[in-house]
């Protein structure tokens, strides 16, 4: 199953929390607080493998997360970082941000991309203390790692596109030219996905054509097949397009260059202005006059024309050569400009600090998912560790809203699960 575009969700490891420690030993009376940083989390790194020529694999797996950093220990140990978790695609991959469609990468090169990065790491209580405040009994939870809605699509490389109306004899005209196999048969929509194939031009020279499955009239609007693999033609250095000349489809040859290259406009002007010379296909069967018609067509227009015969070989040979020569003086092979990852704060408090507080029964709830990190890691037993948490509570709001529902010295506060008496 051939499958150019899917959309998967994919989670940086978190960082480990800091430890919570002092340090003990005989003989030692106050050895300090020793509680070590967590660990880094793990990033998601895309990496092209050659074997992949599809993306039905993340079909059936949508969402891929890396490792958790480990936590902080005693003695000023600190937590292991955790591994990469490496995600192989397609080369010619291009990733983007699903919601904002920016590119976050465009896979065509052999280096790896991170594409999400890992939280870091909590700090432990020794990296509290102070003169003045000498055994801290509170450590800082890890940040959180990112996390991404993505979007893949696979944008074929090849340095030569064949374009052209369904049956024109696309997939014979590859076949012959080169090792690759495509299925042929005499109906309409015989190639469903494209297909490559490696043209031995001479001695140390070659080239990689593609085969798009057929295109029709309104493709650039979703119309056929070919629609669905219109963007495997943008990398293109050089388009080939194959028109039946002999009519043995019903149509007119004029009018099918016309129709194949209006849709290549809706679809990108800048696909219109690639390169391209034209194959008349079939010109065997073709009459004389309807050859010699198009041929006056075409060259009128600017292109280079070929009269070639896919099915007994006639002029492919001369095709090939001009295809070689004309890449030797294009540019390479096109590659997407990248923004690279989007912005992000990895702290631990959430960008929008968003916060909810219902009042049942006298008690004010707090729920915010960023706190839950802080809560966890507070010592209600602590004065410096509850003194710090107020820190928090007052610099992001939450206070300031209590107030403002009314609550009294004396009055039941839950935060996250942790209540204490609130004291103004």
């Amino acid at each position: 199953m051939f499958v150019d575009e899917v959309v998967i969700t994919v989670q940086a490891g978190d960082g480990g929390d800091g430890c919570v420690s002092f340090h003990r030993e005989k003989y030692v009376a106050a050895g300090g607080p020793d509680g070590g940083d967590g660990g880094k989390g793990g990033d998601v790194v895309f990496l092209v493998d050659d074997n992949l020529n599809t993306l039905v694999d993340f079909r059936y797996k949508r969402k891929y997360a890396a490792m958790r950093g480990a936590d902080g220990g005693p003695k000023n140990s600190s937590g292991k970082g955790a591994e990469d978790l490496i995600i192989r695609v397609p080369r010619g991959t291009v990733v983007s941000e699903l919601s904002s469609g920016r590119i976050i990468a465009d896979m065509s090169g052999d280096e790896p991309v991170i594409i999400a990065k890992g939280g870091r790491g909590g700090r432990g209580n020794a990296r509290f203390a102070t003169p003045t405040r000498q055994i801290p009994k509170f450590a800082k939870p890890g940040f959180k790692g990112q996390r991404l809605e993505l979007k893949l699509e696979l944008r074929l490389l090849a340095d030569v596109g064949l374009v052209g109306f369904p049956n024109v004899g696309k997939s014979t005209l590859i076949s012959v030219v080169s090792s690759a196999k495509p299925k042929i048969a005499n109906y309409h929509f015989t190639t469903l996905s494209p297909v490559l194939g490696v043209v031995r031009v001479g001695d140390g020279e070659s080239f990689v054509m593609a085969d798009i499955p057929g295109l029709i009239e309104g493709a650039s609007d979703g119309v056929g097949l070919g629609h669905e693999f219109l963007r495997h033609i943008q990398r293109c250095r050089l388009i080939v397009h194959v028109v039946d000349v002999s009519g043995s489809e019903g149509r007119d040859p004029i009018e099918d260059f016309k129709i194949i290259n209006g849709e290549l406009k809706s679809f990108s002007e800048e696909l219109s202005a690639a390169p391209q010379i034209v194959a008349a296909n079939k010109c065997d069967l073709a009459a004389p006059e309807q050859l010699e018609r198009f041929e006056e067509f075409i060259t009128s227009k600017g292109y280079s024309l070929f009269k070639i015969s896919a099915a007994t070989t006639q002029g492919t040979r001369e095709l090939v050569l001009k295809a070689g020569e004309l890449l030797k003086g294009l540019p390479p092979i096109k590659t997407f400009e990248t923004a690279g990852l989007p912005e992000w704060n990895p702290s631990e408090l959430s960008d929008d600090k968003s916060f909810e507080i219902t009042c049942d029964n006298g008690v004010y709830a707090v729920e915010a998912d960023w706190l839950e990190g802080i809560i966890r890691m507070c010592d209600p037993e602590d004065y410096e560790s509850l003194q710090h948490l107020q820190l928090v509570l007052k610099s992001s709001g939450i206070i300031d809203r209590l107030e403002e529902l009314g609550v009294r010295d004396g009055d039941t506060v839950a935060v996250c699960g942790l209540e204490f008496d609130y004291i103004s």
